[in-house]
């Protein structure tokens, strides 16, 4: 038997060991995760802690109880992000430091799903020297009764001229922020598919492209399924002349838009022919330009192309609900050169080339607190995509690795950003 003060420093030992495992571990999190779909808890989903200082590393896993429940054991301090995959589909929460909870809502999902539809297509048509630059906007709504999630392999598709150079792609949910998504070719020439997942509420989709221009293009537009709304938008020194059989009319002059003309044409179907003639040279206008007060549509240029993102949205008719600032449905545009820079940072991080991005006009001031959740939403979404392009192998693993420690980094910037500044310290604590 150990005499007594070898017993108690053995004692003293251990309780040395357990009260730096103590400093090290962070206390439990804890929450539930909710079937929107059925509005029930969801059980036996997949969580996962992710630790940020580890490069986006997995740390624990549980799954879901009956009740939607979970416990995820935090073995050191630190910023973290949970991970939650249900029906296939991931969803991320990044966990706030100082946060022991956290609730995460998930849908159910299908590769097709009733109450989906494509509200609204837009061309924005600009043009200089020998390209004709676009920006085409899909707005697709998800009214689906219960909610559900649209994500399947044959995902979000679209065509484009088949002669079209793209420069940049997006999408953004209703609760994001926009971030890059690629355009994936499907086969047939200018035809494609966005893997990405049309969440209950509204979902937008960004295509940036150039064609070849020599001052006239016939463009002949063709559509997957009905559109509610097709329009495009072009500067007054450029005219459009629709085809003999496009429903495309030009709309009412706009007092407040008297630099551009919009042509429009309602409830298209597949079968319809939307085909136009662009001729002429022009800009779009920038509320910049304006002196506008309003939150504008001043978009990024691409330097490598010299590609000019239009800046002013387009006016009633285009809203199917009759409201007029339309603008305000898509200024989301506005903030696409945010998520360009953060694909652009991620990039130098794990020492890739990237295309150099300038702002064309200064950035709407947003509080802290405002800029860190919609940087978060888009970081969210860029880890979502991240997941999604491994599980479809369109990604090797050391470049998932390389992505994932990098978006890691930004998100724990961010989230030691979004933290309240320690109080000032008083004369008398400074003396």
């Amino acid at each position: 038997m150990p005499s007594l003060p070898r017993l108690l420093r053995r004692l003293a030992a251990f309780a040395l060991t357990l009260a730096a495992a103590a400093a090290f571990a962070a206390a439990p999190i804890t929450g539930v995760v909710t079937n929107k779909t059925t509005g029930k808890p969801s059980a036996g989903d997949e969580v996962t802690l992710l630790r940020l200082a580890q490069g986006m590393q997995e740390s624990t896993h549980t799954k879901t109880d009956s009740r939607g429940r979970f416990t995820l054991e935090v073995p050191e301090e630190g910023m973290h992000v949970i991970r939650v995959t249900h029906d296939k589909t991931t969803y991320f929460h990044a966990m706030q430091p100082g946060s022991n909870t956290a609730d995460i809502d998930v849908y159910d999902s299908a590769p097709a799903v009733d109450g989906v539809t494509n509200a609204v297509l837009e061309y924005h048509l600009e043009a200089a020297n020998s390209e004709l630059h676009v920006v085409e906007i899909l707005q697709v709504l998800n009214h689906s009764t219960p909610a559900r999630t649209q994500f399947g392999p044959d995902g979000f598709q679209f065509y484009l001229p088949p002669d079209a150079v793209i420069t940049r792609t997006g999408a953004i949910t209703d609760q994001g922020m926009p971030i890059q998504t690629p355009a994936v070719p499907v086969g047939d020439p200018g035809h494609y598919k966005f893997l990405f997942p049309i969440r209950p509420g509204e979902t937008q989709f960004g295509i940036i492209f150039t064609l070849p221009y020599s001052g006239s293009l016939k463009i002949t537009p063709k559509i997957v399924a009905p559109v509610t709304t097709f329009a495009v938008l072009v500067p007054k020194s450029m005219k459009i002349k629709p085809g003999p059989s496009s429903p495309l009319q030009l709309s009412p002059p706009d007092p407040a838009n008297t630099s551009a003309d919009t042509y429009v044409a309602q409830n298209v179907s597949p079968s319809q022919p939307l085909e136009f003639t662009v001729s002429g040279l022009g800009q779009l206008p920038r509320d910049a330009d304006q002196g506008s007060q309003q939150p504008s549509g001043d978009g990024t240029t691409v330097a490598a192309t010299d590609n000019k993102m239009p800046g002013k949205g387009l006016d009633n008719p285009l809203d199917p609900n009759g409201d007029r600032d339309v603008w305000g449905k898509y200024k989301w545009w506005i903030l696409f050169g945010l998520a360009a820079l953060l694909v652009v940072a991620a990039a130098f991080l794990v020492r890739k080339p990237a295309t150099p991005v300038v702002a064309t006009a200064p950035p709407v001031p947003l509080e802290p607190a405002t800029r860190s959740s919609l940087l978060l939403a888009s970081l969210k979404e860029e880890m979502f995509a991240l997941e999604t392009d491994r599980l479809q192998n369109r990604i090797s693993e050391p470049d998932y690795a390389a992505q994932k420690a990098a978006l890691a980094l930004i998100l724990r910037r961010a989230l030691e950003r979004s933290q309240p500044a320690p109080p000032a310290a008083s004369s008398s604590t400074l003396a």
